[in-house]
């Protein structure tokens, strides 16, 4: 059994898209896989089939439905906030001892890889306390660090792994997800990284043409798992 954090410098990067990608690419090869997505924001029930719990469920090849997205996503909020003001907004909140409990149980039950997602970038607050970084602090599990490809993406990686690294958190591995209409080359990006990683390989996703879901980047990032 291995468990992994996928976490980002940043909200709308690519966590969900990865994810997918990396289950879909180990089901390929034949090998067991799960996901959870504890907590969504801007989540909206009239359009589920296209939520990120959604996308994450037909990779593994399960129904969408409510019971199977409350299974993974028991934490779902409409506003498309930060889940501690998107959770105020409808007078609820997340119970961080809980949501570790939740992911704890997951990671000792799993029985191949198991994703778990987190929300938004890595300080995203949770609570007035405790933000993502502190829920992986908690898990203490390896990273994938989903980094975007535009330009200011560079320093955003490098602030994100100097945190990281000052609470000794492992990385399995850093994904740039190439941004769309970005003004950097994706191997300029992964180059750079790459020179500040301290040894963390760093794989370029290209941005894949619509409908598209599989690419090499997903193999090489499989077999540092």
């Amino acid at each position: 059994m291995s468990a992994y954090f996928v976490t980002a410098t940043g909200t709308d990067i690519g966590k969900t898209f990865v994810t997918a990608g990396l289950i879909r690419y180990l089901r390929g090869a034949g090998q067991p896989v799960n996901a959870l997505k504890p907590i969504v924001s801007g989540y909206d029930s009239s359009v589920v089939e296209t939520s990120d719990p959604a996308v994450l469920l037909k990779a593994l090849g399960r129904q969408v439905s409510a019971d199977e997205i409350d299974t993974i996503a028991p934490w779902r909020f409409r506003a498309p906030l930060s889940p501690d003001i998107a959770a105020a907004r409808e007078g609820r909140g997340i119970d961080f001892d809980r949501l570790v409990a939740f992911s704890r149980d997951a990671v000792k039950a799993a029985t191949g890889i198991l994703f778990i997602e987190g929300a938004g970038g890595i300080m995203v607050p949770l609570d007035n306390k405790r933000t993502v970084l502190d829920w992986m602090a908690a898990l203490d599990i390896p990273l994938l660090l989903v980094v975007g490809g535009y330009l200011g993406a560079i320093s955003h990686t490098l602030t994100a792994l100097d945190v990281l690294r000052q609470r000794k958190l492992t990385i399995a591995a850093i994904v740039v997800s190439e941004s769309e209409r970005g003004t950097v080359e994706l191997d300029d990006t992964v180059s750079s990284i790459t020179r500040f990683s301290d040894g963390v390989d760093v794989v370029g996703l290209p941005r894949l043409p619509g409908g598209l879901t599989e690419h090499p980047a997903f193999a090489r990032i499989a077999a540092l798992l």
